[in-house]
């Protein structure tokens, strides 16, 4: 079976920070793009970081850029998403993605919140 399962986020001050992580599994992880998408109330969905399958390349939103890290580990099937820095603004439910050629994979979704 195919899935994505996220596990990280919740409820942070403006300033701290919080880390995502995504497991896959079903999947040859390493054939695969990694990114994390976040949609606030209202908003569409949007991309904020991606790394590549084939040698790791990454980018990230312009909102994000020195804030936030996006990282793999091929061996454990998983996809990390530091978060330094946060702000108000940052509040919204982030998705882990997959994809290749032939498919895109989306994870459930978590909370991220960051409120005084």
């Amino acid at each position: 079976q195919v899935q994505l399962v996220q596990s990280g986020g919740g409820l942070v001050q403006p300033g701290g920070s919080l880390r995502l992580s995504c497991a896959a599994s079903g999947v040859t992880f390493s054939m695969y793009d990694m990114a994390w998408y976040r949609q606030a109330p209202g908003k569409e969905r949007e991309l904020v970081a991606a790394v590549t399958s084939v040698g790791g390349d990454t980018n990230y939103a312009d909102s994000v850029k020195g804030r936030f890290t996006i990282s793999r580990d091929n061996a454990k099937n998983t996809v990390t998403l530091q978060m330094n820095s946060l702000k108000p603004e940052d509040t919204a439910v982030y998705y882990c993605n997959a994809r290749s050629v032939s498919r895109n994979i989306w994870g459930r979704g978590t909370q991220v919140t960051v409120s005084s």
